[in-house]
Parts: C-alpha cells; sequence; structure tokens
C-alpha cells in the first residue's frame, strides 16, 4: 500500500496508536520497534483491541489483509506526518532550546489558545516519534500548531523541521544540556541552531530573545520579532517581583501591563517573556495575554510552589542542566527564605564532562553560604565528604533518612534531572 493509501486509511481512523496496550476501537497502528522490543510482536493483539489496520514492517507477522506491510514503520510514521502537514493551512511555530522550552511552549498555548484554535505537542513529545505524531494530531481548522522539538544530536532538529516546515520559531536559549549525544557546547549551538537555519531557507519569522547575545548572532539575516528587557525590543518587560512567584510588568505601544504568575525563578522570565511577545505577534489582546499567564498553573515537577503540613517546597525536579541548576540556585538565593534548604539531584546526559560540571555546582554552592544543602545521585556523591552538606548516592537513600529526620518550616528547592525522580520524596516533607 503506498503512502496516499495509507493517509486515506489513517483518516477514516481514530487517530494512531504505537502501544497495542492503549490502542483503541479504529485507530491506526503503526508496530514501531526499539532496541529492545519488536512492535510487529504486538499488531495482533492491537487488532485485537478493534485497531482498523496494523503497520508493520516484518512479513511474517501478516497475517490478513488489515496487516500492511511497509518498509519501516518508523519512517513510513514519519513521512506521513509530513504528507498531513503539506496538506494543511495551519501556521507552524516551532520552540526549540537547552531550557524552558516546555514551559514555554505551555504558556504560548495558554496565550494563543485565549482567541485562537491552537493544537500544541502534548507532554514532551518533541522528537523522531513525538514531533509526527504531534503533526497527526493537527487537524485541518487549526489555525497555529505550536511543536515542541527536542534534540540530543546534531541533525535531529533539521530533520524534524523537515517534516514540520515551520513558519516561525522560538529557540529559548543555549546552553550545556545533552552533552553526551552533542560533544560540546559548540555542538549545542549547531543544533539548536538548525530550526533558525530552517525559517531562513523558508522566509520565515522568528520570535527572538533580543537579551541573548548568542541568539541574536545567530538570527542574522532572518526576519525577528523581538522581547526583552531594553527599548530596542519590540516587547519590553521588567520583574517587579519574585518571592516567590514572579510578578512581570511588561509594556506595548505605550500602555503599561501587569502579570502576577504562579511561575517561580527568575529564570522563567524569559518564558514569560516569550509568551508575551508571541501573543502580541499573533494579534492576541494585551488584557487576555495578561489573564493567559496568570491562570497558567506549571505541572509536572515544573517550577511549582507547593505547601506542605510542615514546609513550603519550590519544586523543579522535571529536568537539570548547568545553566538551569546554576540559575535555580541564583534564583533561590535572591528569594532570601528564613530556613533555606537546597535538595539537588543529579544532571544527566553530560558526557565526559559531568564530573567537571557537577563539581561547578558545588563549586557555586559554597560560594553561596548556603548551610543547608542536600544532593543526591552518583554523580555528585563522588564529592561526598568534601564540604559540611549532606549527600546521598540514591534517591531512596534521602527517602529513607527524611522518614527518621523530620524538616519543619523550611523552604526547599527540589532540583533534579527527571531520572532522579526527586518527587518521590515529597511525602516526606
Amino acid at each position: 500500500m503506498d503512502l496516499e493509501n495509507i493517509y486515506n486509511l489513517w483518516k477514516q481512523s481514530t487517530g494512531i496508536s504505537t502501544d497495542s496496550r492503549t490502542c483503541e476501537k479504529s485507530n491506526l497502528f503503526f508496530a514501531l520497534s526499539g532496541e529492545n522490543f519488536n512492535g510487529n510482536k504486538f499488531a495482533e493483539k492491537a487488532i485485537d483491541n478493534g485497531a482498523i489496520a496494523a503497520v508493520i514492517d516484518d512479513v511474517k507477522y501478516k497475517n490478513g489483509p488489515e496487516y500492511i506491510l511497509v518498509n519501516n514503520c518508523l519512517k513510513t510514521l514519519q513521512l506521513l506526518s509530513k504528507l498531513h502537514r503539506n496538506k494543511l493551512n495551519t501556521s507552524i511555530l516551532a520552540i526549540t532550546g537547552s531550557n524552558g522550552k516546555t514551559t514555554t511552549k505551555e504558556l504560548i498555548y495558554s496565550v494563543l489558545s485565549s482567541q485562537k484554535k491552537i493544537s500544541f505537542t502534548k507532554g514532551n513529545l518533541n522528537n523522531h516519534i513525538g514531533v509526527p505524531l504531534s503533526l497527526l494530531q493537527t487537524k485541518q481548522d487549526t489555525e497555529i500548531a505550536i511543536i515542541e522539538m527536542g534534540a540530543n544530536h546534531i541533525g535531529e532538529i533539521a530533520f524534524l523541521c523537515e517534516l514540520a516546515s515551520p513558519n516561525y520559531g522560538i529557540i529559548t536559549n543555549i546552553g550545556k544540556a545533552h552533552l553526551e549525544g552533542f560533544g560540546s557546547l559548540q555542538g549545542v549551538i549547531k543544533a539548536k541552531s538548525e530550526l533558525y537555519n530552517s525559517i531562513k531557507n523558508t522566509g520565515g519569522e522568528i520570535i527572538l530573545n533580543n537579551d541573548d547575545k548568542l541568539l541574536k548572532e545567530l538570527s542574522t539575516g532572518i526576519k525577528s520579532f523581538t522581547y526583552g528587557t531594553t527599548s530596542e525590543a519590540n516587547i519590553t518587560a521588567e520583574i517587579i517581583s519574585s518571592n516567590p512567584a514572579l510578578i512581570v510588568d511588561w509594556k506595548h505601544k505605550g500602555s503599561k501591563y501587569t502579570i502576577q504568575s504562579h511561575l517561580y525563578g527568575q529564570y522563567n522570565f524569559p518564558n514569560i517573556m516569550a509568551a508575551i511577545a508571541s501573543g502580541i505577534f499573533f494579534g492576541i489582546s494585551p488584557d487576555a495575554i495578561c489573564r493567559a499567564i496568570e491562570n497558567y498553573i506549571p505541572e509536572n515537577s515544573r517550577s511549582q510552589i507547593l505547601k506542605t503540613k510542615n514546609n513550603t517546597i519550590l519544586l523543579d525536579a522535571y529536568n537539570a542542566n548547568p545553566v538551569s541548576m546554576n540559575g535555580a540556585i541564583i534564583s533561590f538565593r535572591e528569594f532570601k527564605a528564613e530556613k533555606p534548604l537546597l535538595i539537588l539531584g543529579d544532571m544527566f546526559e553530560l558526557g565526559k564532562d559531568s564530573e567537571e560540571e557537577h563539581k561547578q555546582v558545588i563549586n557555586n554552592l559554597e560560594n553561596t553560604g548556603f548551610s543547608e544543602v542536600f544532593l543526591v545521585g552518583s554523580e555528585f556523591y563522588k564529592f561526598a565528604g568534601s564540604n559540611n552538606f549532606r549527600y546521598f548516592e540514591k534517591t531512596s537513600d534521602l527517602k529513607n533518612w527524611l522518614k527518621s529526620n523530620k524538616l519543619k518550616d523550611f523552604t526547599i528547592l527540589i532540583k533534579g534531572s527527571r531520572g532522579m525522580k526527586l518527587e518521590l520524596i515529597l511525602d516526606n516533607l
């Protein structure tokens, strides 16, 4: 069956499924395979669960006409999403960056959806599988689709741009993240700038952080709409308070507006500015922009302010890299809590730079004057005994310690990579 016929079959379906366990009636099942599993083995179960058809790439699993044999299931899914995108009149806004891309995406969705028909990347479906799925979830009447693009190696964003053909783009920032895959900061810069290259080649426009010198340099020759803290930006803003939630003033066409957000940390200020600028760029009224950002409450362990029976928690445990970690520490220091405590977990995917980057975080902590610091994970644990901080090799070790050592009246910053699962200690705080 050729791609156009698969596309027509998909249009008759109730959506794409890549997991036979959750496959619903009339879904089109794609038997994606990975290093440790063969999706073809689950095609029959998907059909039994009501799938309209199963796309497979191993002939020995073809048990009837409802099994569609292709050369490569993943490639077919990607080409299907590209075909669908090319049939859409929807504008695509692509977002990437080392930090803040998911929060920025959600803020922009909150703003734009207040007055327009919007679709956006759900969760963290931002890779070579997630972006095709996000594109295929975009309906014909969608005005703007917000597509988050993640990457851990050079060439990945360029490939995702080939599928999505973005009209507009935002790079939140570029820093030391996924160094294991990129090899160096220069590798990160090259990879993230692939979005700008795509926008430039298609004559699109970017929404640019005018305060970021690197992004300004990379954006040379590309039409841009800017946000920042200086008067040369199209949208200007300033932090009024961050105690602990951000209160921001911003200006547009001589009028000033105030936003009282639910976001913790000054590192979220550029994310808020990006949402404001996107709103103005796409024609959302200033009042609607303010309401949308004020109504946005972060989830999934991102920049959340939680109050337990005994303590106040500033939870930002969805992800961490050197830039976001040190940004969180600086914001926490400026918060000036009466009884501050930092619980920081390992930063993943730093490759050969991991030990040095974790050591640098410890050095920064020693210079901030914090006395109550808990460091969790095998990378931080290498430095146990080098100072008065408490070290725990695993999150479970900290959890057990907290069971017998109750903390009370602390303001606690929790920050670490997703794999550390630091949110598991919340019940003990």
